[in-house]
């Protein structure tokens, strides 16, 4: 018994090692402004222009986002890429094939990916929010990326230009025998086009624009949610009140 406890707690302790030697880390706090519509505007600014070219979004119709503040005019002006009618939907100009044989599968439909998302670390939004900025430069895989979140992933680091060039800082430690390597921070080889705060931002825009496509209604939902839960506990004291009037006489 002794000898199979042990031997469970150095196959943990491989595990664990493997965990931290591919890069698992927590999962950030992402920022939940699916209400701020300038930074849902900017964020399906970046998304078109970074995303859609590889991406798409084939449950979206671009003029969706009219419920986002901007006009129809502006849509064609500014987001109609890959079409020329605003009532389509938002289709990668990717061949899927040629998708295939560059990154080894097609990449993913977004319309939905923040719900999808969602796992024992947090939200579908905090995934993403920590997946997009930890890229690292890996000279050793196909696209040259590598990600804390998701080791060897297939998709490069669209937006490196606007971030720069980043490596991780690991730490080894040494526990029952076994060599682990933590994650610490990162360290910056070149700078980006933004600095680091507006980097953030733009990621936390980003990501709050994939949370709301997921569910255009969901603040529409939440509002009239409440309303209803507010009605439902009015009408609940005025039954009670009705049924006690009406019982006060029943011996």
């Amino acid at each position: 018994m002794k000898k199979l406890i042990l031997t469970l707690i150095a196959a943990l302790g491989i595990v664990s090692g493997a965990q931290a030697a591919e890069g698992g880390i927590a999962w950030d706090k992402a920022p939940n402004k699916t209400n701020d519509l300038a930074s849902l505007q900017n964020g399906a600014k970046i998304f078109v222009n970074y995303c859609l070219s590889c991406h798409s979004a084939a449950f979206m119709r671009y003029n969706r986002l009219r419920d986002i503040g901007l006009t129809e005019q502006e849509i064609k002006d500014n987001l109609l890429f890959a079409t020329d009618k605003v009532g389509e939907t938002m289709k990668a100009s990717i061949d899927p094939k040629q998708a295939k044989e560059w990154f080894g599968a097609n990449p993913p439909d977004l319309t939905v990916i923040a719900r999808s998302r969602a796992g024992h670390g947090g939200t579908g939004a905090d995934y993403l929010y920590t997946f997009l900025r930890t890229f690292y430069r890996d000279e050793t895989k196909a696209t040259g990326w590598n990600n804390l979140v998701f080791p060897s992933v297939g998709m490069p680091h669209v937006l490196w230009e606007m971030q720069g060039d980043r490596r991780p800082v690991f730490e080894e430690h040494e526990s029952h025998g076994h060599k682990t390597q933590v994650f610490k921070g990162w360290q910056q080889v070149t700078p980006g086009t933004v600095t680091p705060l507006q980097f953030e931002q733009n990621i936390g825009d980003l990501v709050n624009y994939l949370q709301w496509m997921g569910e255009p209604a969901q603040n529409t939902r939440i509002r009239v949610g409440v309303w209803v839960l507010l009605f439902l506990g009015v009408f609940t004291v005025i039954a009670w009140r009705l049924n006690a009037a009406f019982w006060k006489d029943v011996k």
